[in-house]
């Protein structure tokens, strides 16, 4: 599970994925099949969490890792790259972004 906190020394990226209602629970199990197989293996990899709106258009994913380069070396590896060929196929985009935690609150 997660833990967000600004004093853990994690890169965290936020993953954004549009799609159509009729392709979320398939993209969804994509997701969650790299996760259990292949992600979560991954030197670097501490946790994650795929969240789904209520309208099945948008998947937020959030993940965390050691470092910057170990989640770019996750996703520049041959079996990444290649699930992430069927995984753009089931969605109309998707976007990684780094980031800082800051703040938290509660």
């Amino acid at each position: 599970m997660p833990k967000i906190a600004t004093t853990q020394d994690v890169q965290t990226v936020i993953t954004t994925f549009e799609m159509t209602p009729g392709t979320c629970q398939d993209l969804m199990d994509e997701l969650s099949a790299a996760y259990e197989e292949f992600i979560s293996k991954q030197p670097g990899f501490i946790a994650a969490g795929l969240h789904v709106n209520d309208a099945q258009t948008r998947i937020a994913n959030y993940s965390q890792w050691r470092s910057r380069q170990d989640f770019q070396a996750m996703l520049r590896s041959e079996e990444m790259r290649r699930r992430n060929r069927k995984i753009h196929e089931l969605c109309k985009s998707f976007e990684p972004v780094m980031y800082d935690v800051t703040a938290t609150f509660g």
